[in-house]
């Protein structure tokens, strides 16, 4: 069979994520209108009948305003040196900029053969994606596609070029695994996904959440107890909300998707913690697993 790995690149809000979760057909990483939504490195993988990929999703390339954002840089390119294609995403409704001329140089410079994906076609004009695709198409890569993650609109044609690159190889995953997150990563992430999608300006690029413990009680219910961390005094007030009331439907939402996930009924506890600066805390960086 074929098999391998592919990095998805491109600018910060282009629905690499998005993408990513419509190939492998299930949710395996967040998503938000927010730039740097993702902030790890996640392993998606689409099983075919006759190839395997493993789709790496990390973060957006930009330009790093902290210690984390130069990590998250360097997690990019570090994909990038890993694997065998990458998948180029770039946003239909905006024109190419200097941010995609950057990344296309570095694909260019490293060799690694890559398909351009034209994202949110469903949003774009035509004439824009035409136009898109004639200026993306002097780079020479292997292969181009106008492609909708959110409806699903040519998502199978990505996968089928991704799919032709691959080399001969062994299957990484067994067929009942579409991602190699640990639990802890995935439920920490489903629940700062909902805080995304609620805060507004700098406050959602300061939140991280870390899941400190998972136990099975005799009960059944799985008790899991999470820390919101934010950078400022002024913040706490925000992520709980008035009356706790933000705290409570973040915790209630995101309970819901991960009964889901784990199959069983689940107490949630979130606690608020202001660690002063942690973005460009190097020590505190490793800690929170960046």
């Amino acid at each position: 069979m074929k098999s391998g790995f592919v990095a998805v690149v491109g600018r910060p809000n282009v629905g690499k994520s998005t993408l990513v979760n419509a190939a492998v057909g299930k949710k395996v990483a967040i998503t938000s209108p927010r730039p740097q939504t993702t902030r790890n490195t996640i392993r998606g993988v689409v099983h075919g009948e006759a190839f395997q990929l493993v789709l790496v999703d990390s973060p957006g390339l930009h330009k790093p305003k902290n210690a984390l954002g130069e990590r998250l840089n360097r997690l990019v390119y570090g994909s990038l040196a890993e694997s065998d294609a990458a998948l180029f995403v770039l946003d239909a409704t905006s024109p190419i900029g200097p941010g995609d001329r950057l990344i296309a140089e570095r694909l260019r410079e490293s060799g690694i053969q890559t398909v351009v994906a034209v994202n949110k076609t469903d949003l774009g004009d035509k004439d824009a994606v035409i136009s898109q695709l004639g200026h993306a198409g002097e780079w020479d890569f292997a292969a181009y596609v106008p492609v909708s993650a959110l409806t699903g609109e040519n998502v199978d044609l990505v996968v089928e070029e991704l799919a032709s690159l691959m080399p001969e190889g062994p299957a990484y995953f067994p067929t009942e695994m579409v991602t190699d997150q640990p639990e802890q990563t995935v439920i920490g992430e489903l629940v700062r996904e909902k805080y995304l999608a609620r805060l507004r300006e700098e406050l959602p690029h300061s939140l991280t959440v870390s899941v400190e413990d998972i136990e099975e009680r005799p009960n059944g219910t799985t008790y899991i107890s999470a820390r919101v961390i934010v950078e400022r005094d002024s913040q706490k007030g925000i992520v709980i909300g008035k009356g706790g009331e933000m705290l409570k439907t973040v915790g209630a939402e995101a309970r819901a998707e991960i009964e889901a996930l784990l199959g069983t009924s689940v107490f949630l506890e979130l606690r608020v913690k202001v660690e002063k600066g942690w973005q460009d805390k190097p020590q505190l960086l490793d800690r929170l697993g960046f």
